[in-house]
């Protein structure tokens, strides 16, 4: 029995995730670095059982000025873009019968029934988009809560002082390199990596 349900739910699961995905990032607000991508699936849509973490081959990634997008798989960056429009992903794993020549995307899909039956009919795959704001953060405020006590000392004259310091301002900063803040930071989040 659990044979015919994995053959089932492979057959399915395959079938499910032949639609081209849309992906898309609404404005990021200032304190939001980093937010992972959703699909866009609207009420007239017909990709409503496509699994979560698969991107089909040929799905579309907007890709908004202010932002760069990369698409992990598998937990290793696959690709970058930081030029704002629509990105072409077309360099996936998951073949889709909407992408490229239809002989050739049909043995890729059964090819695809037959790895994820292994897999007891799941994907085995972890797909996933992610978006960075590289707009400038501005007014980060810092300081010290209360005075602190700091020695100044002239040696020459024998004239020692305690005086008391205290420090404030307003410094911005941005996202340079999204690779290595993703690599070194924010890693595998679940939704959103706020400052």
């Amino acid at each position: 029995m659990g044979l015919i349900k994995a053959g089932i739910g492979a057959l399915g699961g395959v079938m499910a995730d032949q639609w081209k995905e849309f992906f898309y990032c609404d404005s990021l607000e200032n304190d939001v670095l980093m937010v992972k991508g959703s699909k866009r699936v609207g009420g007239r849509s017909s990709n409503t059982k496509g699994s979560d973490n698969v991107i089909s081959n040929g799905s579309g990634i907007a890709v908004a000025d202010g932002q760069c997008m990369i698409i992990v798989e598998q937990g290793k960056i696959v690709e970058v873009c930081a030029e704002p429009g629509e990105f072409t992903y077309d360099s996936s794993t998951e073949p889709s019968i909407f992408s490229g020549k239809l002989g050739d995307t049909i043995k890729e899909t059964f090819k695809t029934i037959g790895k994820r039956f292994t897999y007891g009919g799941d994907t085995g795959k972890d797909q996933r988009v992610y978006y960075f704001n590289t707009k400038e953060i501005l007014d980060n405020k810092f300081g010290t809560p209360n005075p602190f006590m700091f020695e100044v000392a002239n040696k020459r004259l024998g004239l020692f002082r305690s005086v008391q310091v205290r420090c404030n301002g307003i410094y911005s900063y941005r996202i340079t390199d999204p690779l290595l803040f993703y690599t070194k930071i924010a890693g595998n989040v679940g939704d959103e990596y706020r400052r």
